[in-house]
């Protein structure tokens, strides 16, 4: 399984030159595989990163238990001044969280766009690996 994933972080990272990492953190935020772009110096060290991924997983499970209000959640973005972040549930038929996919942009990327267009249905191609 780790293999599926560090191979799936390694082809969406190389979807669009304004993406900086992707990792996959399963339910409980524990990141089990990531890949970053060539040549990048990272903004987060590997102890934050991990952190992040945590608090990741939290605020997608908590988002997924209003979804029957909202309607089914794509993703969620963080626009910072350094950087624009991404969430993208994976979430069992019952819609219960089971990965999280964590996305990191350059600050001027289109990131809704890239994440629409390229990054969604390379996910749903590799739905059945999850």
């Amino acid at each position: 399984m780790k293999e599926f994933f560090k191979e799936l972080c390694e082809k969406i990272v190389v979807q669009d030159p304004t993406i900086r990492f992707v990792g996959i953190a399963d339910q409980d935020g524990t990141l089990e595989a990531d890949a970053e772009r060539k040549g990048l110096k990272a903004v987060f060290s590997p102890d934050q990163r991990a952190e992040y991924a945590i608090t990741a997983a939290n605020r997608q499970a908590t988002r997924l238990r209003w979804e029957y209000l909202l309607g089914k959640i794509s993703f969620a973005t963080s626009h910072y001044e350094k950087l624009i972040r991404a969430t993208i549930p994976i979430a069992d038929e019952n819609r219960r969280l089971s990965h999280v996919v964590l996305v990191s942009f350059d600050p001027y990327a289109k990131a809704d766009e890239i994440i629409r267009k390229k990054i969604i249905p390379l996910i749903g191609q590799n739905m059945k690996n999850f």
